[in-house]
């Protein structure tokens, strides 16, 4: 069994994931785990990495596939004994053009974002090793003033919310979007927009349960905008390079003290999650 730290990137092949891998792999004392949902996109990551002259591992992972999970938890139990550092960057965003229904691009968009990546969480948390820490890869479309709705708002941000209650929230957008009530009842427009405020709640959720259960443990769990980067999910629209994108996720990952619960801006400060209106562009 392996006595090294381990780092491990959910959606790792390309764009931000890749980039965050490449930053573990010069900087972090461990081992770094690049996951991917295609073994051969991953290999190909993890080759190419290898050619520059790091040295990561691979696991297949597919976040939306509770036996892919499964068998991941099980491979860094039995060779790493747990895990140190989980970043949470798989996700999905539709085109503005895409051609599915409004609900299927709801029901999609939420069950990978947001439920997925909660099953993800759910399964690897036991392996967490005292002062681990928990990055979640959320967006400004994750800032609680994208939901147009107050009485949502207010849903969203009680500090008592439990994760059952969020995910009651989710179901309800889900089939708010089925009935095409979703603008009606003041979730706006965008899917996207709810999977990540979705996130970015969790993210507080699970900072206090960790808290609630040991605080001693010091575990830390951050939700991050990476900024507006230059990837497939942007189309190429992003102004920013998947290094600019990393810098932020690696801060928590790796230089951040006595962060927890926060929500981070792409220049590594925090933001008022809750806050009016976001935080100003970088």
């Amino acid at each position: 069994m392996s006595p090294h730290k381990v780092a491990l990137v959910t959606g790792g092949n390309k764009g931000i994931g890749y980039a965050i891998v490449k930053g573990l792999c010069e900087k972090y004392q461990g081992i770094v785990y690049l996951t991917a949902r295609d073994v051969g996109r991953g290999e190909a990551a993890v080759c190419k990495l290898k050619e520059l002259g790091f040295s990561p591992e691979f696991h297949q992972l597919d976040i939306c596939d509770q036996n892919s999970i499964d068998k991941l938890r099980d491979h860094l139990l039995k060779n790493h004994g747990g895990l140190d550092l989980l970043i949470n960057n798989a996700a999905i965003a539709f085109k503005h053009d895409s051609p599915e229904p409004f609900s299927e691009q709801a029901k999609i968009t939420v069950e990978v974002n947001y439920f997925a990546t909660l099953k993800t969480c759910e399964t690897l948390f036991p392996l967490l090793r005292n002062d681990g820490r928990v990055v979640n890869l959320s967006s400004s479309a994750g800032h609680l003033s994208r939901i147009p709705s107050a009485e949502l708002r207010n849903n969203f941000n009680n500090p008592a919310i439990t994760v059952p209650e969020l995910n009651k929230l989710l179901e309800q957008f889900i089939q708010d979007a089925k009935d095409n009530q979703h603008q009606e009842r003041g979730w706006g427009n965008s899917a996207y927009v709810v999977s990540k405020v979705g996130l970015s709640a969790l993210t507080k959720i699970q900072q206090r349960e960790f808290d609630q259960e040991n605080p001693n443990r010091n575990i830390s769990v951050n939700s991050v905008h990476p900024g507006y980067v230059d990837t497939d999910m942007t189309s190429h629209k992003g102004p920013w390079s998947i290094e600019q994108g990393a810098r932020a996720p690696l801060f928590l990952a790796l230089d951040a003290k006595n962060l927890k619960g926060q929500y981070v801006w792409s220049d590594a400060t925090v933001a008022q999650w809750d806050a009016e209106h976001p935080p100003a562009p970088v």
